[in-house]
């Protein structure tokens, strides 16, 4: 098993359930509007049981963030490595207490923590991800610094490769825009893509590694269109809804999953890659 290839079966995976108090800080963390939290725990809790239907142990992290309705995004504040987990230091400053929080409930797993990033660097988790099992894909944005991008691949060491990415000014520092907000793989040979967003190395890099692009239509980036979890290869997760992207994946062979996420996704611009932090893939 490797965690380090992003399309293999999952089979652990770490989430943070919505905390109803911190439903009144949506403003402050530049969400879309209010969530519900009856609802919002509702969506959480399908979720959880459709992660658990797919084979995948799901684990969820009980060290309170208060305050911070980002928190249930799971997938920023660490990287993991097949050593162990890397915690982050987001770029969104009200997020900054995530990494530690998150680190108390790995090592609880069992998860060595093997480095924290340091100041001035900032990284977050939606910036990365495994290009292949050798190969971290990194995005260079408002998020995550070119101090960030020194200090993860000093920490990868020789044995891995770094490939860093210049990613769209978009709406400014403001807004988030991630790496994987325009991408995500669903096996090492096709990915999907929202591609007026994608630098053109990073297209360059795709084709010459022979990775097919199933390219989301216009009006299905904002709702998640590119943002699914790879349960496997070709086994997707979703948000539901995007009619189009699915038609297109599933013409592609997906097998797609979908989730209900109007609370918890549409809301906060966080898709399932988001919500979900893979432990074990194999």
């Amino acid at each position: 098993m490797t965690i380090q290839d992003a399309t293999a079966p999952l089979r652990r995976v770490y989430v943070r359930p919505p905390r109803p108090a911190d439903a009144d800080a949506w403003r402050d963390y530049g969400w879309h509007q209010r969530p519900d939290p009856r609802l919002a725990a509702d969506e959480h809790a399908a979720l959880r049981e459709l992660l658990d239907a797919v084979g995948a142990e799901v684990v969820e992290g009980r060290t309170d963030v208060p305050g911070d309705p980002d928190a249930i995004y799971a997938y920023d504040p660490a990287l993991l490595t097949d050593r162990g987990a890397i915690l982050l230091r987001p770029g969104k400053p009200g997020r900054r207490s995530e990494p530690a929080a998150v680190g108390v409930d790995l090592e609880a797993l069992g998860i060595p923590i093997v480095a924290t990033l340091r100041e001035p660097a900032v990284a977050e988790g939606g910036d990365m991800f495994w290009l292949d099992p050798s190969t971290l894909l990194v995005g260079r944005g408002y998020r995550t610094n070119d101090d960030g991008v020194a200090q993860l691949r000093a920490l990868l060491g020789p044995d891995n490769d770094l490939i860093e990415v210049d990613l769209p000014h978009f709406r400014g520092p403001e807004s988030c825009l991630h790496l994987m907000s325009f991408i995500s793989p669903l096996d090492r040979d096709l990915a999907v893509v929202f591609a007026p967003m994608m630098p053109v190395r990073l297209m360059d890099i795709l084709r010459l590694r022979g990775i097919d692009l199933l390219e989301v239509p216009d009006e299905e980036f904002a709702t998640q269109g590119p943002n699914v979890l790879a349960l496997g290869p070709r086994v997707a997760l979703a948000l539901e809804g995007n009619l189009e992207t699915r038609r297109r994946l599933e013409a592609a062979g997906v097998d797609v999953r979908m989730y209900r996420g109007d609370e918890i996704s549409r809301k906060g611009d966080g898709g399932p890659t988001c919500l979900t932090r893979p432990l074990e893939r194999g």
